[in-house]
């Protein structure tokens, strides 16, 4: 299934064939004003990251794997663990230290909906590391129709 973010303009798609059928470590999938929606494929074994997001909530949904979705207010205090798998949702406040980690033996396949909006617009990360790559760069920067916290996103905080 092909996926084209338009921008704030209207749009609809099955996020589950797309969620299922996608195999990068993130494609950003459409990009609002004010939230935005990735798809995301997590290898055997590997996890999104540990990581804090200051200014942006999340949701997340499975939609095939296993995992563990680990929360908590220090990356040395992650006191919310819980295993997740097909159908299961979490939610991550903003700045709160999170990762997703696939304990199954297939591709964790998730969708993600960010607010407010916090990858640039149709971008497609393969791997962890282009992602790690894009962030450093300034290449993942929110599009300029979004709408930012005052004064701009704040760096997000990796473990």
């Amino acid at each position: 299934m092909d996926i084209t973010d338009n921008g704030p303009q209207p749009n609809a798609f099955d996020i589950e064939t797309a969620t299922k059928e996608n195999d990068t470590y993130r494609t950003v999938a459409w990009s609002g004003k004010y939230l935005q929606v990735t798809l995301m494929s997590i290898p055997v074994g590997a996890s999104i990251g540990l990581e804090a997001h200051p200014e942006t909530d999340q949701f997340l949904r499975i939609d095939a794997g296993r995992g563990r979705a680990v929360m908590g207010p220090s990356k040395d205090e992650l006191d919310f663990q819980q295993d997740v798998s097909d159908g299961w949702s979490v939610q991550v406040p903003a700045g709160t230290w999170h990762d997703v980690e696939n304990t199954g033996d297939e591709p964790l396949r998730l969708y993600v909906v960010y607010a407010p909006v916090h990858h640039a617009a149709g971008l497609v990360q393969e791997t962890a590391d282009d992602a790690e790559r894009d962030e450093e760069s300034g290449v993942d920067e929110p599009p300029a129709w979004s709408v930012e916290p005052e004064g701009g996103q704040p760096e997000d905080e990796h473990a």
